[in-house]
């Protein structure tokens, strides 16, 4: 910005009037869908009921694949998003512990979801869909989760 000699800003400068953006509007902020899933796995697991993100079958690979050297278990198994500039949209695929109350478990997961993407990302959450592909038994051996596609309940809306 420029200014007179006496201090005051010359009209018509950078930075003076209703011409110029302010600062934090000035460029984007581009989220990766990890990011956003990784968020959003976090936030699942919170949730007690839980035993795994992903299904059985896909985890059970995935504890073979996990022993191979460099392998590490994934924060985003078992979720899947789609990112928009300013919406997201996100699957989930769960096992659950024996013995919950599903559609209560949901619930507190779709919320628990919602509330820490749009809090940490600033996109608006248009949808949490939650496949609870198994329910864990007491004595059923433990494997390690895994990625796998989760199915869409649907065509969903364009995100903005």
């Amino acid at each position: 910005m420029h200014k007179h000699p006496g201090g005051a800003p010359i009209p018509g400068s950078p930075g003076v009037g209703g011409g110029a953006k302010p600062v934090g509007e000035r460029g984007r902020t581009a989220l990766a869908v990890g990011v956003v899933e990784k968020i959003a796995g976090m936030a699942a697991r919170e949730v007690a009921g839980i035993h795994a993100l992903g299904s059985g079958l896909a985890r059970t690979f995935g504890a073979m694949r996990d022993r191979v050297p460099g392998g590490k278990p994934s924060v985003g198994r078992g979720i899947k998003a789609e990112v928009g500039e300013k919406q997201t949209a996100i699957d989930i695929a769960l096992v659950v512990e024996y013995g919950v109350v599903i559609p209560e478990l949901a619930r507190q997961v779709r919320e628990n979801i919602i509330n820490a993407v749009e809090r940490m990302t600033g996109l608006e959450v248009v949808e949490v869909n939650i496949a609870v592909n198994d329910v864990h038994l007491p004595d059923e051996p433990e494997f390690e989760e895994e990625e796998e596609p989760v199915a869409a309940s649907g065509q969903r809306p364009k995100l903005k």
